[in-house]
């Protein structure tokens, strides 16, 4: 069975418009996509089913983030809690899909990860009860991937430490590759300039 896409798109991104103007889940990359749909779309492709987790209010921002991964294939779920922290909006994912045989946990706001890293943690997780990340030049990244046994711990979630706080002092099984995307988000507007290829994936699981 696959897992279930956690696609987390409940930040504020006050860094990236501090005046609240521009969001940036919203901005169009150089191939025409929305941050968000580019991420939406590779998260697709690998699983059957994506909870994509917003805000539960209604503004512009919201109602138009709302629109859009609904058009790309989400199952969009509104977090009351999401003003506390990325914990919370998580924590949200995971009992909205409580049964499901594990969750892929990408950020809304890194869209140049690339299809076959996701692929390359998706299987590592099916194939073993582990916890599975990325890692490109010795730094971890995403998208992550939690076996069931995770459950409790991440229901348990609170605050903005997000998933760093299930992975501490835990074994992760880790995925080697040349993607640079799992590293890269969109925090301010210069972080949208175009990805430089990283050149053909070499994917190693040890």
């Amino acid at each position: 069975m696959m897992p279930v896409g956690l696609l987390l798109a409940a930040g504020r991104g006050q860094r990236f418009d501090p005046s609240g103007v521009q969001h940036k889940l919203l901005q169009t990359l150089p191939d025409g996509r929305r941050v968000a749909e580019a991420a939406a779309d590779t998260l697709l492709a690998a699983v059957p089913q994506v909870l994509a987790l917003l805000p539960a209010n209604h503004n512009p921002h919201t109602d138009a983030l709302r629109a859009v991964l609904a058009s790309r294939g989400c199952i969009v779920l509104g977090c009351a809690d999401a003003h506390l922290g990325m914990g919370h909006t998580l924590a949200a994912g995971v009992a909205a899909s409580a049964e499901a045989p594990g969750w892929l946990v990408l950020l809304a706001d890194m869209p140049w990860v690339q299809f076959t890293t996701v692929c390359a943690v998706r299987d590592a997780l099916r194939e073993r009860d582990a916890l599975v990340q990325p890692v490109h030049a010795g730094q971890p990244g995403h998208p992550v991937g939690f076996p069931p046994r995770y459950r409790d711990a991440l229901l348990a979630l609170q605050g903005d430490r997000g998933a760093k706080a299930v992975l501490a002092g835990q074994s992760v099984w880790q995925v080697e590759t040349a993607d640079t995307g799992v590293l890269r988000d969109v925090d301010t507007a210069a972080d949208l300039r175009p990805a430089v290829s990283a050149g053909p994936q070499a994917l190693r699981l040890d």
